[in-house]
């Protein structure tokens, strides 16, 4: 079992049939792809790859921090409509957060976006799936502020032993690890040990992010595999082991609908 917890399969990179990819992953060994939203425009191609294979791909509903501007109140309502229309089709609250690496003009913006949607979380005991760029302080100041801290995963997570350590403190969260920990000049190795095998999770962040040996390119669901492999390689298991374990924390993260076919 192979569960990429984090893929965006549905965006234009993959052409007029994204279910192609889909095919292509499963075809490598991948069993379940989790598509988190983005905005209001990236809805519709969603849902509609996932009602063409819904019994391997899950959905998650949110508003990206990047597309939190001066509309954002309008945005938000549109998002939080849909998920209340849809509950049932979401398992997580997803991808929100804070990014600051482009732009820092609607930071307090972004701090309540995600404060709205973590508490929607809550509401709904649905696990949130963190974006986080240049803004661990402010996402972590979010979260130390509500009465419940929902639980999580931190996608993409590139920062370092200390990062973890802080997050730690503040709840119950996974980390989600792609294609950047196969980077010459990444030192996620060296955090590997401190996240812990029962924290880890593997994900793409397709088309973005492709590990070696396909970096600068299109990335794909089935290039996890070499995600996996190296880290493996680096924590002593067998790529199998690393698969297996993953999965088993997605599950425990995302809960059964994870893998239900029936859902």
């Amino acid at each position: 079992m192979i569960i990429d917890t984090h893929t965006h399969l549905y965006l234009p990179e993959f052409g007029d049939n994204p279910q192609a990819a889909v095919d292509s992953a499963v075809n490598a060994g991948v069993t379940t792809m989790i598509l988190p939203n983005v905005d209001l425009i990236t809805i519709e191609p969603m849902r509609a790859l996932h009602a063409q294979r819904p019994d391997v791909t899950r959905m998650a509903m949110g508003l990206h921090p990047t597309e939190v501007n001066e509309n954002f109140k309008t945005t938000l309502d549109s998002i939080i409509e849909n998920f209340n229309n849809f509950k049932d089709d979401y398992i997580a609250i997803g991808e929100i957060g804070i990014d600051l690496y482009w732009d820092k003009t609607f930071e307090q913006q972004q701090m309540d976006v995600f404060e709205q949607q973590a508490r929607l979380a809550v509401e709904n005991n649905l696990p949130i799936i963190i974006h986080c760029r240049d803004g661990l302080d402010q996402t972590l100041e979010v979260l130390g502020g509500l009465n419940d801290i929902p639980h999580g995963v931190f996608h993409s997570f590139g920062g370092t032993i200390a990062d973890v350590e802080k997050i730690r403190k503040t709840g119950d969260f996974y980390f989600g690890i792609n294609g950047i920990v196969t980077f010459k000049n990444s030192k996620l190795d060296q955090t590997l040990d401190t996240i812990g095998t029962d924290r880890l999770l593997i994900e793409t962040d397709a088309p973005y992010l492709a590990p070696v040996p396909f970096r600068g390119r299109c990335n794909r669901s089935e290039y996890i595999i070499h995600t996996a492999a190296h880290i493996a390689s680096k924590i002593g298991l067998k790529p199998e082991e690393v698969h297996d374990l993953t999965s088993i924390n997605a599950i425990r993260l995302f809960g059964n609908r994870l893998i239900n076919r029936n859902n």
